[in-house]
């Protein structure tokens, strides 16, 4: 489904978001205030401009709560980051995104309102330690502090040749079975009586110690 997003500040961070989304048919516009980042992207976004978000009337001359997604990707100035998500917030945009720096910045975005807060680099570090630590599990998301969701690849032969009823996941490992990937094709929400096969990428999720239980259990 085609949605509108408005992203705020086009350094490496925004402006990854902005080739991704646009590559994805959607609709963006690009705001930043040096004008050299909106010249790298005049030609690939919906439309471009240089502007400060610091500036309430700026954000409300762009109608910035028609978006449906309002990203604050703005890198090292702290201040022009909560400024332009106060703005945001206060014109009634419906979700607003921001990316905070450090544990202080997150802090203080998640007081003044935003919706979501991420940290792209401390996830990024996260996501390659566990690769090196846990290299069969090819991906996880971190749903909440307790709550993750992991693509585990099944290699212990103890649990391949047995239905998902008698491997008894959930009951185990308090984790649910979202999707199998097989040889390339996705069954999804698999029936207990699917029979997991040798290399079988099993989607679960759950609290995230027990994800790394079944992680290590899976691959030993």
């Amino acid at each position: 489904m085609k949605k509108t997003y408005a992203i705020i500040g086009l350094g490496r961070f925004g402006g990854a978001l902005l080739q991704t989304l646009i590559a994805n048919g959607q609709d963006v516009l690009g705001i930043d205030i040096n004008e050299e980042n909106v010249n790298d992207y005049r030609d690939i976004a919906t439309q471009v401009i240089i502007a400060d978000a610091q500036e309430e009337d700026v954000l409300r001359k762009l109608d910035i709560a028609s978006f449906d997604h309002v990203i604050i990707a703005i890198g090292h100035n702290m201040q022009a980051s909560i400024l332009a998500t106060i703005n945001a917030k206060d014109l009634g945009a419906k979700h607003v995104i921001a990316k905070a720096e450090n544990r202080t910045h997150l802090r203080v975005l998640t007081k003044i309102g935003a919706d979501t807060v991420v940290q792209p680099e401390r996830e990024m570090g996260e996501r390659i330690a566990r690769k090196l630590l846990a290299p069969n599990m090819l991906n996880f998301i971190e749903l909440s502090d307790d709550y993750s969701m992991a693509e585990v690849q099944i290699v212990n032969p103890t649990f391949t040749g047995r239905t998902i009823s008698d491997l008894n996941i959930r009951k185990r490992f308090g984790l649910n079975v979202i999707a199998v990937r097989h040889e390339g094709e996705i069954v999804v929400a698999p029936e207990g009586k699917y029979r997991v096969q040798p290399n079988d990428i099993v989607s679960v999720v759950g609290p995230k110690d027990m994800v790394d239980d079944f992680d290590q259990l899976t691959n030993e």
